[in-house]
């Protein structure tokens, strides 16, 4: 029996070595991915189990599309808990760059208030169907691309 640590950062587990190596037959899993043995207190990478060195084969690199790594089952994303604030904000609050600041993006949320504010309004209109479209966008994203696209790729705009 195994236990592992997901791409989400859950722990997943205990597990068997066939259920493992469902998992990294259908990419869930690979030779990175953090695994613990039923037993000990050690976290290693699934790559460093001799019984698992068959299974794991060398990522393919595709010159038109790059891998992909299907993320293991999750009820919900943690870093994606400003997903529904942001987004909210954004169609209701869009000219202000409300949703911006939720998100940590200072910079653009001040560029969206100040032209708001510096253009007595006029400028808001504009501001506000951006606002209007990123909060769109921002809830119709599943949580894991959410979190990959807005949390770790830090993407400010659209």
């Amino acid at each position: 029996m195994y236990r592992i640590v997901g791409k989400d950062g859950q722990q997943y587990g205990p597990v068997t070595a066939e259920q493992l190596r469902s998992w990294i037959a259908e990419n869930r899993a690979n030779a990175q991915t953090l695994a613990q043995a039923e037993g000990t207190q050690e976290w290693k990478p699934l790559g460093s189990f001799p019984e698992f060195a068959p299974d794991l084969k060398p990522p393919t690199v595709s010159a038109t599309a790059p891998p992909t790594m299907t993320p293991l089952p999750s009820t919900a994303v943690p870093r994606a808990s400003n997903k529904i604030p942001a987004g909210v904000c954004g169609i209701l609050l869009g000219s202000l760059g409300i949703h911006k600041f939720i998100l940590g993006y200072t910079g653009a949320g001040l560029i969206m208030l100040l032209v708001t504010i510096l253009t007595c309004g006029i400028g808001g209109c504009v501001m506000h169907v951006i606002g209007l479209i990123e909060g769109i966008i921002y809830l119709c994203k599943p949580d894991e691309e959410f979190v990959r696209v807005y949390v770790d790729g830090r993407k400010e705009w659209f």
